[in-house]
């Protein structure tokens, strides 16, 4: 857990004699927990004072990065245990599981179908990040499917293998694309740990309890290994979900650095429903990735909605920038309507309204991310900022009829609004799904 200034100026030699650039200890001491200088500044501080303000600088669960064939991303660096703390910081990694038993057509064919899970929602794309390889055969086999995996797909890999062999002839291959090879343990961590650092790999230790996961990293971090993943077995559900919850507060409240990495679940269950179920319950506690056997599409549509909610920030509303946006192919006589910037609002307003077919212009009135009734009450969507808006935005010069319509939830406003705008204003539905017949009816 990070130092507060007065922990870290108890540990100072406190001479107050401004080597650092700093008139006092103490006020050396709140830099350094405000991460704006190192103890390097202090020329007087003790190796075992140095080291300990090191560690305390440290994150509690270590970032650790995963490459792609064309990039890369985040898991782990999480630093609250509940989202309404603060915020969720890197999303779950979602990925799917491929095994070394399938023919080339059935290989290219589940590629396919995963590159094919790619969703927009409120202007995000969502997608998954990761394919597993499962050994199951021999080791040209294995070899064999991660050549044609990796050639196929962009995304992350992982090797699900305990085969040494077999890893390393595959990372030799994938050489600077740093995949995780999973399935480490206490009896084969000191024979893999020298492979892993020479190609930069990333491991998935595994173990039956905390003790045996904290034995393994702590043999590991000895040996230099640095990017560690943590997966804790096989295990009914219930179980799996106390010991997530257990390594983040362990690593969050008690500063145990052989627990402080991402996490990563392996959901087999056979049935797709309760399959989909469990691996929900990790996106949410607190799983930094989940592998699944399955790769439907309203599976996928489902964790991915899930795992965006969860790491949107609960203190930031998603919004859009405000202003006029035309969708379809509009003209001077295209209905206007009017809506809030917040993303939900807005992209529902334009999915119904691309389902019309009725070309239309759509105000976003800034209301600092907030909803229509909401914004409402807060008096953030109101006559005056709509009026402002529509001068703002030059809408008089995009339409000759100067009517615009507004959502029915805010119907009280419309005499208000005609009267300060010197617009004519007319109600639409209340829900976004009137809106196309209305359009179709609008004249």
């Amino acid at each position: 857990m990070a130092l507060s200034g007065l922990d870290i100026y108890k540990l100072l030699p406190k001479t107050n004699c401004k080597d650092c650039g700093f008139p006092t200890c103490l006020a050396f001491a709140m830099q350094i927990a405000k991460k704006a200088v190192t103890v390097d500044k202090c020329p007087h501080i003790s190796p075992q004072v140095k080291q300990k303000l090191e560690e305390a600088s440290l994150p509690p669960i270590k970032p650790v990065e995963i490459t792609t064939a064309d990039g890369s991303f985040i898991i782990g660096n999480e630093t609250v245990l509940f989202r309404h703390e603060e915020k969720f910081r890197n999303p779950t990694a979602v990925g799917f599981i491929l095994e070394d038993n399938l023919s080339y057509e059935q290989i290219s064919s589940r590629i396919m179908q995963i590159e094919a899970l790619r969703f927009e929602r409120i202007g995000q794309q969502l997608t998954p990040n990761l394919i597993a390889i499962r050994q199951t055969k021999d080791r040209q086999e294995f070899v064999k499917t991660v050549k044609i995996i990796s050639e196929k797909t962009k995304f992350a890999l992982v090797l699900l293998s305990t085969d040494i062999d077999a890893v390393k002839e595959a990372l030799g291959y994938l050489k600077g694309r740093r995949p995780i090879v999973w399935g480490i343990d206490e009896k084969n961590a000191a024979i893999f740990a020298p492979i892993i650092k020479e190609y930069q790999a990333i491991l998935a230790v595994c173990g039956k309890d905390l003790d045996q996961l904290s034995k393994v990293t702590t043999m590991l971090q000895n040996q230099g290994v640095q990017d560690i993943v943590l997966d804790i077995g096989q295990a009914k559900p219930k179980e799996r979900l106390w010991l997530l919850t257990q390594i983040r507060r362990l690593a969050l409240k008690k500063s145990v650095r052989s627990l402080g990495y991402p996490t990563m679940v392996i959901v087999e269950q056979d049935d797709v429903y309760q399959q989909t179920l469990e691996a929900a319950t990790y996106i949410l506690k607190y799983g930094s990735i989940v592998l699944l056997k399955d790769s439907y599409p309203w599976q996928a549509l489902a964790l991915l909605t899930l795992r965006q909610n969860i790491y949107s920030d609960p203190q930031k509303p998603l919004q859009i920038e405000p202003k006029v946006y035309p969708i379809g192919a509009v003209n001077q006589d295209s209905p206007l309507l009017v809506t809030t910037n917040f993303s939900l609002t807005y992209y529902t307003v334009v999915g119904e309204v691309e389902a019309s077919k009725v070309p239309s212009y759509v105000v976003s009135v800034d209301t600092e991310g907030m909803s229509v009734l909401t914004a409402w009450a807060a008096e953030k969507f109101t006559p005056e900022k709509i009026s402002q808006s529509l001068v703002k935005f030059g809408v008089k010069d995009l339409v000759k009829h100067k009517t615009i319509i507004i959502p029915g939830y805010v119907a009280v406003m419309s005499g208000d609004l005609e009267e300060q705008s010197g617009w004519k204003v007319i109600v639409g539905p209340k829900e976004a799904s009137g809106i196309p017949s209305f359009l179709k009816s609008w004249h």
